[in-house]
């Protein structure tokens, strides 16, 4: 069983910047493709960005692009995601995701966490 833990979370102004952090424990983190979703009110959930087993491979959904940035610290077991230059339509529930295949870590990964606000205001 994999459990992951969001934080970081809250609100900020935009052009601001937040850093999310996500916390993983059970199986071997080090080994397994961690990525972020969100979900806006009536919106369906999309992929923001995924990251490799090694850290050497990322990936970045449209609207994090040159924006976000992701990283991960596996002596920790923790995934980060960087947020900057904030806009009101980056307000969302932000998830942390993992699964050990890196194929699917941006469509359909195996396990999720419990979801964190994050709200800019304009």
């Amino acid at each position: 069983q994999v459990r992951l833990v969001e934080s970081g979370g809250g609100l900020v102004q935009a052009g601001g910047s937040l850093r999310l952090s996500c916390v993983a424990s059970g199986r071997t983190f080090g080994s397994y493709a961690m990525g972020w979703f969100r979900q806006a009110p009536g919106k369906d959930r999309d992929f923001v960005a995924a990251i490799g087993w090694s850290g050497g491979n990322t990936y970045y959904g449209d609207s994090a692009r040159g924006r976000f940035t992701i990283s991960r610290d596996n002596t920790k077991n923790t995934v980060n995601l960087q947020m900057n230059s904030l806009k009101p339509e980056d307000t969302a529930v932000y998830y942390c995701a993992t699964d050990p295949r890196f194929e699917v870590i941006s469509t359909t990964p195996a396990y999720w966490g419990q979801g964190i606000q994050v709200t800019v205001s304009s």
